[in-house]
């Protein structure tokens, strides 16, 4: 249902950016013939994304919040789950490609927005406010910061920030802890700043730190 009003508002920007108008919030909007504008559009004006790519993607997630029957299940399978993973991975790869065009910031942080949108999925930590929380008590300490690391991307987090996120037993010893890692070339450790190596991410994602544990 989110990813609807998400359609709705992508559609808008594609209007926005191709004829530097769009159609008034709370006013129908009408997809298919927005869509069809976009494709007829000169491919010397605008790119492919723009004109096929995004309308096409936005027409998959809005097809499936106007024709699943997501109150009956005819079958007996209900398909919510594989419709929200479907639409948000879809919602996320739109959203790069918008951070892509967009031309609004450096080019080194576009590709760590776009690197975090596509490639992070993490379960494992939720947020509260600004504040990470990893909902994993049976990981060592190691293994949450990289968790931590994990979530952050290509972001540094200072030794203080991340003495915050961790629990309480594993403050003391985390400055020890992250001199182990970064002896293994798991994190990098400069000037009081950490960020997550490849090395390092490659760990978590093997060892399936991001995975919830059922209880």
């Amino acid at each position: 249902m989110e990813g609807g009003r998400f359609c709705e508002a992508a559609y808008r920007i594609l209007e926005q950016m191709t004829k530097g108008r769009h159609t008034p919030i709370g006013e129908q909007l009408d997809t298919e013939k927005t869509a069809r504008a976009l494709e007829s559009l000169s491919a010397n004006d605008f790119p492919k994304a723009v004109r096929i790519y995004l309308p096409r993607a936005l027409r998959v997630v809005y097809d499936i919040r106007n024709s699943r029957d997501i109150a009956h299940l005819a079958d007996g399978i209900d398909p919510n789950l594989q419709d929200a993973t479907l639409v948000t991975a879809v919602l996320d790869w739109v959203i790069a490609e918008f951070v892509r065009l967009s031309k609004r910031v450096d080019a080194d942080s576009a590709q760590r927005l776009v690197t975090d949108l596509v490639t992070r999925k993490y379960p494992a930590v939720q947020m509260f406010g600004d504040r990470p929380k990893v909902l994993r008590a049976d990981l060592r300490a190691s293994d949450t910061v990289l968790v931590l690391l994990y979530h952050r991307g290509a972001t540094p987090t200072t030794v203080s920030e991340l003495a915050t996120w961790v629990a309480g037993s594993m403050q003391k010893n985390l400055r020890r802890t992250l001199r182990a890692l970064d002896d293994k070339a798991l994190v990098h450790l400069e000037d009081n700043k950490v960020l997550i190596t490849r090395t390092g991410e490659q760990v978590v994602e093997s060892r399936r730190l991001l995975e919830v544990k059922s209880t």
